[in-house]
């Protein structure tokens, strides 16, 4: 690897990985799980007369994340705690996490998630490592250098906590920064009798650690955001820094003085572009405050950072106008001109003439208003880029970074996602990984590629009736759990049909909505024919200002008030929406599902890692060769895996003559009558125009091709529901899913980003207990 010659020392590096989300969910059975206590501490709970369970109930969810990007770093922390790095974790500590969803006559209402009310018996502050941040004011150059100067400073309080490792006596941290008001704040109004509004000013600073900003997959350029990410990077760039300077452990004296050795011993991970101001900071840093020249912090700042890219989608990706940042952080945006002057004088030197490239590939895009390119930042600031799935890392290559991979090809890289087999199996499932050990020991907990064990009992009766019984008992448990909260009773022998993710256009819940509406009129067309019984259910959350995602709820509450209610269907078919979707509900449904819907156009999803979840507790898959999709498959068995729709090849062609929507509507009865039903008001009687945008957008501007995929989706969903009829067959495929799974565990992600891009060796060695005397 390109790297591996920066770090010479190899285990003397500290990761720090920078995010602006951890979606940690619950933290007292995990924390149990990993120290082995549960039956310890469930013992104890029954003999105080206490329940287990009840207790577990009462803890909050830490929802400091959307989605996807958010819950990989907590899998990530688990891991590196797990696999012995000396890892930190740095991000905010918002008060409010992700909104509550509750669902009013079918339609999203948010609600702020007051997290903290109770407080939090995990966090420990730390004020004795409270630090300033600065922001606003001007910069004055001067011979001996630039002093950014009357600036508005807010104090960057940490909050400290433990990440323990699985049963291997390491504890790592994960510091999340609160906004705090320095004591000076504004009290010079006290002297014209302004004292209240001095006080009450305050809030302004402390906003920034307010709330999370609840997008997924999309850019909102507000200013509080970006102070939001300049304050997390600030703050932590200095604990790093102190770290790094005073070496001798517990010392806090300055022994370092030499930066030239920074990379040897610190690795910063950017969790996509939201912490890509640690770039422009740790050169401000380097230069006017250590003095060192040009050259030598570039190639410092180089050799420590390294960028993970999550999405291709033009809008998720970050572009902020350059008067915002004049305002904000007019030294950063000097910084960012100088960084961009050289490495277009390096574009032009490799490629004379070339104006197009040289725009291109800017860190500043012109035209309307100037904006600074984020990714653009983050390339060029990096030794490593990284994709988040093979099939995504090509397309980065290909398309996206074009320019940059032919310029740099030795920074580009790939790191498949994965998920922590300790949360999302033994803890969440706690019946299906004692199955697994029954056959094949424990470890492999720890090293989870041993389930390929499993293929050998494929045809081991046993083994086949003992993972569907537990797939029953789970299905009973969330049958139970949905009774209690959601007043439906559900038929237990149907299909768990189970879509949870962001709502999102690029998702295609859409496309689920259509098979939906197809299998009822089949129902209606046949009433008497054996159809497959399923439950369909669809939870996840959508952005506030998303108007689209948020009529793609009401669709599917309609729907299902439809299909509920109609007595010639009965039990085979019902339509659930999840409420609330969050990490809690995940580790009780998805042990639940039998199918798993994974559905996105091809090239959209950049990895997905709900679908791994599903894959690894004894879910089948129907899902389109998108993300990380494509080495499931192939971990699995093609055979074994629900595969349709357009591969990339296809949407691109696709692209290039034009996508006509209509031409779809016209050629197949099936879809015309379900769009004609969402158009003519069959699911909102009352208000029969309702869904007029969905459908105007399906027919005249859909991005992401739903219709394109609907035959092969339908035809597929038939083959699905052929299968489920054979239960013998089903549970087969299941069990090489679940032996396919091991590749898929962040161990195995985070060993990957250790070796090739951190230089770090990870071990699965145990710590001498503290009580351990020998």
């Amino acid at each position: 690897s390109s790297v591996l010659f920066l770090r010479n020392n190899l285990n003397n590096v500290r990761v720090y990985y920078l995010s602006l989300e951890f979606y940690m969910g619950r933290t007292l059975q995990n924390t149990m799980v990993n120290l082995a206590l549960e039956n310890a501490c469930d013992e104890a709970m029954y003999q105080l007369g206490l329940d287990m369970e009840e207790l577990q109930e009462m803890e909050e969810d830490a929802g400091l994340g959307n989605g996807g990007l958010g819950r990989l770093a907590a899998c990530f922390l688990d891991s590196m705690a797990s696999l012995g790095l000396a890892a930190y974790g740095y991000g905010i500590r918002y008060e409010f996490g992700i909104f509550n969803q509750k669902i009013s006559s079918g339609w999203q209402v948010e609600e702020a998630d007051d997290w903290l009310r109770y407080g939090n018996p995990w966090e420990k502050a730390r004020p004795e490592y409270m630090r300033p941040v600065h922001f606003y004011g001007r910069t004055e150059h001067h011979p001996d250098g630039v002093k950014w100067v009357d600036t508005q400073v807010v104090l960057a309080l940490p909050y400290d906590t433990p990440v323990p490792g699985y049963r291997n006596n390491i504890v790592n941290t994960m510091r999340l920064w609160s906004a705090k008001a320095p004591c000076e704040f504004n009290l010079k109004d006290f002297n014209v009798g302004g004292y209240i509004q001095a006080v009450l000013d305050r809030n302004l600073a402390e906003n920034i650690s307010r709330v999370l900003y609840p997008n997924d997959n999309f850019f909102e350029g507000k200013e509080l955001r970006l102070k939001q990410e300049y304050f997390v990077v600030a703050a932590t760039l200095q604990d790093i820094i102190r770290r790094f300077k005073a070496s001798k452990f517990g010392s806090r004296d300055i022994v370092r003085t030499d930066f030239s050795t920074l990379p040897d011993k610190v690795a910063i991970q950017l969790n996509d572009t939201h912490p890509a101001l640690a770039i422009p900071e740790l050169m401000r840093v380097l230069i006017d405050e250590e003095k060192l020249p040009w050259d030598k912090a570039w190639d410092i700042c180089i050799k420590t950072c390294a960028y993970t890219n999550h999405t291709v989608l033009p809008e998720a990706l970050e572009r902020w106008p350059i008067d915002l940042f004049q305002t904000l952080l007019p030294r950063h945006l000097e910084i960012i001109y100088e960084i961009n002057r050289r490495h277009l004088e390096r574009v032009s030197s490799l490629y004379p003439g070339d104006m197009d490239r040289l725009c291109r590939m800017s860190l500043i895009e012109e035209g309307g208003q100037k904006r600074v390119n984020m990714a653009h930042l983050c390339i060029v600031g990096s030794h490593a880029v990284n994709g988040v799935a093979r099939i995504h890392s090509d397309i980065l290559k290909a398309t996206v970074f074009k320019d940059f991979y032919e310029m740099d090809p030795h920074k580009f890289q790939n790191k498949t996602n994965g998920i922590t087999p300790r949360r999302w199996l033994v803890m969440c499932n706690p019946g299906l990984a004692e199955v697994i050990a029954e056959r094949i020991g424990e470890d492999f907990i720890r090293d989870l590629d041993q389930l390929k064990k499993l293929r050998d009992f494929v045809n081991d009766e046993a083994f086949i009736r003992d993972i569907a019984k537990v797939k029953q008992e789970n299905k009973m448990k969330f049958a139970v759990h949905l009774e209690e909260h959601y007043k439906v009773k559900i038929n237990p022998n149907s299909m768990f049909d189970i879509q949870v993710k962001r709502i999102h256009e690029y998702k295609r819940q859409l496309l689920n909505c259509l098979h939906i509406i197809t299998f009822y009129n089949r129902i209606k067309k046949e009433p008497n024919k054996q159809w497959t019984p399923r439950t369909i259910m669809i939870g996840g959350k959508a952005a506030p200002g998303y108007h689209t995602a948020k009529m793609i709820i009401r669709l599917i509450t309609a729907i299902g008030e439809v299909v509920n209610n109609d007595p010639v269907v009965g039990d085979r078919l019902k339509v659930i929406f999840l409420e609330n979707y969050k990490v809690t509900l995940a580790e009780k449904a998805i042990p639940a599902a039998d199918l798993s819907e994974q559905i996105s156009t091809a090239g959209t999803e950049a990895s997905g890692t709900g679908n791994m979840k599903f894959m690894l507790n004894g879910a089948l898959t129907i899902g389109t060769m998108d993300g990380a999709n494509v080495e499931m498959a192939e971990e699995a068995g093609e055979d074994n895996f629900f595969i349709f729709g357009m591969r990339v090849e296809d949407v691109d062609a696709m692209d290039a003559k034009g996508y006509n929507a209509s031409e779809y509507y016209n050629h197949m009865p099936e879809l015309k009558q379900a769009i004609d039903q969402i158009a003519g008001g069959f699911f909102s009687p009352k208000q029969p125009d309702l869904f007029k945008d969905i459908v105007n957008m399906l027919m005249h501007h859909d991005r992401f091709k739903v219709f394109a995929d609907y035959q092969d989706y339908i035809k597929c969903q038939e083959k699905v529901s052929a299968l489920y009829k054979k239960p013998k067959e089903w549970t087969k495929k299941v069990i090489l899913n679940i032996a396919g799974s091991g590749k898929f565990s962040s161990d195995r992600t985070i060993s990957q980003y250790a070796r090739e891009i951190w230089g770090v060796e990870p071990t699965l060695e145990k710590l001498a207990a503290p009580d351990d005397l020998k």
